[in-house]
């Protein structure tokens, strides 16, 4: 295994493919299941993942029934429907607007941290949005460790699946993800990435 003075990324060469090199978003799935077994396990690898005052806005809402994502179905894209009804499992994800009301379990060091967000919806959306989307992004590399691929999804009609499946109002959707085994090759080669210089500046 390369040692640190060998090699920069600590994680081994394999480990880094899995998620990353050899991962791609999937559009079609085998017919092999998705297990809550898999599904609990990556939540407890992905929840101790950072967020801004351990905040925690996400929500998973897994669709496994054929009736749920039909109801799904007519808010997604024409193009994303086919696929979403034929995954093995799709999670909507969510964000918990109100997440404020769980800081002072979930973030006792400090007291006021609920205070911060009480009455201010326009910072408490905004922090929802940003740290759901970065525990979105935990989940999709969890679900590449556990060998499965992700296809997540924006396309949709947001307030069509928030009257749908979130109408107390207090979840906001956020992301359609279709989980399972890959069925096949990539549909298209790789989309080209930004280089470090083209990327990363240093002052």
């Amino acid at each position: 295994m390369p040692t640190p003075t060998t090699q920069p990324l600590a994680l081994h060469p394999a480990a880094q493919d899995l998620l990353f090199r050899q991962a791609r978003t999937a559009d079609r799935f085998t017919d092999e299941p998705v297990s809550d077994e898999t599904v609990r396990a990556v939540h407890e690898l992905v929840r101790l993942g950072p967020t801004a005052f351990n905040q925690q806005p996400l929500r998973l809402l897994l669709l496994r029934s054929a009736a749920s994502r039909e109801r799904l179905a007519p808010h997604l894209s024409r193009g994303n429907r086919e696929k979403t009804l034929r995954a093995p499992l799709t999670a909507l994800l969510a964000v918990d607007t109100r997440f404020h009301r769980r800081l002072p379990e979930l973030f006792p060091a400090f007291p006021g941290a609920a205070d911060l967000y009480t009455g201010n919806d326009a910072l408490r959306e905004r922090s929802a949005l940003l740290n759901g989307a970065l525990q979105a992004a935990y989940l999709l590399i969890g679900i590449r460790a556990a060998g499965l691929a992700a296809g997540p999804m924006s396309g949709f009609d947001e307030a069509g699946v928030n009257r749908e499946f979130f109408p107390e109002g207090d979840l906001r959707a956020l992301l359609v993800v279709n989980i399972g085994r890959p069925a096949g090759p990539p549909p298209r080669p790789r989309g080209p990435r930004l280089s470090y210089e083209e990327t990363c500046t240093t002052l």
